[in-house]
């Protein structure tokens, strides 16, 4: 019984984590270029149990790791030439205050006061030359990304991928943060859509599923660890020493 306890407890924990990590999505279902996080969960199995000796064989020793799903999201139109969405794979170069880099398919951006088009926030939208400066003109950015101000070019926006994306670091609703020294590979393959923007790839109808059927999972546990609880606490009664 002690560990049917033990049991019914591990399968919560990971219920609890799941409804965070649900009702993160759902908050951020309005968020251009909002990437949805996703929970794995693993029984581990006899072996691997006895590799990190576990302590008790009552417990259910689950290993649980959370994952981002790059999917795309729908494209939705704006008309303002400074929405910009990546048709394909990749993302936009972003260099941060601090000097870093960063990565983002939210393509929601304005020219600061320096006449350069810049992420909300601070960060530098980035060129295959650096920062775009592009002034108070008008602003076109073709399918190949050659960004023209009066006909006239000034810059180019190469979308990038990463060898391993799930060494990036989610900052935010929409920016993944580079490691130091990793390379960023040009993606040739894709088109700057102008005048879009990326939705997030939140579908609100299932995450509220799976909310559901997270708290439901959740409820059955907690009540199984209750029935256990109320049965040892009348054994003990029975059991106990009578005055």
């Amino acid at each position: 019984m002690i560990k049917g306890l033990y049991t019914s407890a591990s399968g919560m924990l990971p219920q609890l984590k799941k409804q965070e990590i649900t009702a993160n999505n759902v908050a951020n279902a309005g968020a251009a270029g909002f990437k949805k996080d996703r929970l794995f969960t693993k029984e581990l199995s006899r072996a691997e149990l006895k590799q990190i000796k576990t302590k008790s064989d009552w417990e259910k020793p689950m290993v649980t790791s959370t994952f981002v799903d790059y999917s795309p999201g729908v494209f939705d139109q704006t008309g303002n030439p400074l929405d910009l969405a990546i048709d394909g794979d990749g993302f936009f170069t972003i260099r941060l205050q601090d000097g870093s880099t960063a990565l983002t398919r939210a393509g929601s951006f304005q020219v600061n006061a320096d006449g350069v088009i810049e992420f909300p926030g601070g960060g530098i939208l980035q060129g295959d030359g650096g920062p775009i400066q592009v002034g108070s003109g008008k602003v076109t950015v073709s399918g190949t990304g050659e960004v023209q101000v009066n006909d006239f070019a000034v810059g180019k926006i190469i979308p990038v991928s990463v060898n391993d994306v799930t060494a990036l670091t989610k900052v935010g609703s929409s920016l993944f943060i580079v490691p130091e020294n990793m390379p960023l590979i040009p993606v040739t393959t894709s088109t700057i859509q102008q005048g879009f923007l990326e939705t997030s790839n939140v579908d609100i109808v299932n995450e509220m599923v799976e909310m559901m059927i997270s708290y439901r999972a959740y409820e059955a546990n907690a009540n199984a660890v209750k029935t256990q609880d109320d049965s040892l606490e009348q054994l003990f009664n029975r059991v106990g020493p009578k005055s």
